[in-house]
Formats: structure tokens, sequence, C-alpha cells
């Protein structure tokens, strides 16, 4: 009886949690400030304690579950109302190195040590901090790199170049199956699918795990392979 208790109990937890998280917003846990990661753990503890200890009735955590996720919520939007309690919540930006100079107050306030911060500078792709202009500790702990002018990748626009828009390319099968909706979407119909697949060579449907229509209406086959690639390219 008391399993089927933790059972239920789980599957409301998990429900409220759910619910809650889309009251929240998503966000990557890299775009998460202090403040959310916490309000995060908090909840989910909550739910742990809520699906699993018998002793304290369930409205006591969810209760605090709702009031965080409320409370979340209510910041969120204050700070996008005020700018002096957005920065107040989750802190302002630091520049850690401008024009060739290190701060070093920063790198402090920052919690950063000079190594924390040159394998930063390496993992986005910086080996040499003389090619970065500005680097920048965001809100949220990422630090943005602006590299200097004759580091950065050519543009079309360096070259005096305007490339055509491009559009993302539709899903029109995927595992197998025709999706209609998307296929109307690209202006096409099964008939012009089915004269693309048989001048591709492709019988049956079974066989494709994804197919993609571009702006350029063409059609992109994958097919499903059972075997397997043992070779590690990336050794």
């Amino acid at each position: 009886m008391e399993i089927l208790k933790i059972v239920i109990l789980s599957l409301v937890s998990e429900t409220a949690l759910f619910i809650l998280a889309k009251l929240i917003g998503n966000r990557q846990l890299s775009q998460l400030s202090l403040f959310d990661y916490i309000t995060g753990i908090t909840i989910g503890s909550m739910a742990a304690q809520m699906a699993t200890d018998t002793e304290i009735h369930y409205s006591r955590p969810l209760a605090g579950m709702i009031v965080y996720a409320l409370v979340s919520v209510a910041i969120s939007f204050i700070t996008t109302k005020s700018v002096k309690f957005r920065r107040f919540v989750y802190g302002n930006s630091l520049i850690l190195l401008d024009n060739g100079e290190i701060y070093k107050k920063n790198l402090k306030t920052a919690k950063l040590d000079i190594n924390e911060f040159l394998l930063q500078c390496r993992t986005s792709g910086f080996f040499n901090i003389s090619d970065i202009q500005t680097a920048v500790l965001e809100a949220n702990g990422k630090i943005s790199f602006l590299p200097k002018s004759d580091k950065r990748p050519i543009n079309p626009s360096d070259l005096n170049l305007k490339p055509e828009i491009e559009k993302v390319s539709v899903n029109v099968i995927m595992d197998g199956h025709v999706l209609p909706e998307n296929l109307r979407h690209t202006g096409n119909d099964e008939m012009w699918l089915q004269k693309e697949l048989t001048s591709q060579k492709i019988d049956k449907l079974k066989d494709i795990f994804l197919a993609t229509c571009d702006s350029n209406n063409r059609l992109s086959i994958y097919t499903i392979k059972d075997i397997s690639n043992s070779h590690n390219f990336f050794d």
C-alpha cells in the first residue's frame, strides 16, 4: 500500500514539476542565473520529498513548490520592467579583458584566476589572448569574446556579397512516415514526393529515416542503415 502511495505521489510530483517548469519558462542550464539555479534545485528537492516522504502530507511540499515558482515568475516579470532590479537580482556584466588590458579586480570579483580565464579562452577557440579584443563575463556566468577585427572570420559583407536568404528545411518524412502538413507547407503534394522518391531510386518509405525539403525545393533523403560504423573518426 505504501509503495502504491509512493508511485502515485511520484506521478503527481512529476506532473507538478512539469507544469511549474512550463510556468517558469524553458532555458538552458548555461542561461540560468544563480537565483534561477537555486530555485530549480529547491523545487526539485521539494518534489523528491513529496514523492518519497510518506510521513509528510503531500500538500506541504506542493505548496512550497508553487510558492517558489510564483516568486520566480514574479521576479522575472519585475526584472523586465526595472533595469535596477534586474541588475540587483542577476548582477552586471564584467569586462575581464579589453584592448590588451586584463582587469584583475574584475577577475577577482568574478572568482576567476588567470588560469581559469585562459582555460575559458582556449575552450572558445582562442589559444592566443592577443587575438581577443574584448572579453566580457555575462550575468549567467558565461564569457563572451569579441575577436580583433583581423582575427574574426570573413563575412559575405566584407566581400560585398549579398547571398540569398536561406530558409529552414522542412521535414517531410520521418521514420518511414510522410508528414502531410509539412509536405503541404512546402507547396508540394504526395504525387510530387513519389516522383522524387522514384528519381532517387527509393522504393519503400520504411527505408527512409528522414527526408527534408529545402527552400529550393530539393528533397534530401537519409536512409536507414542497420549496420553499425565501428570506426571512430575522432581518435
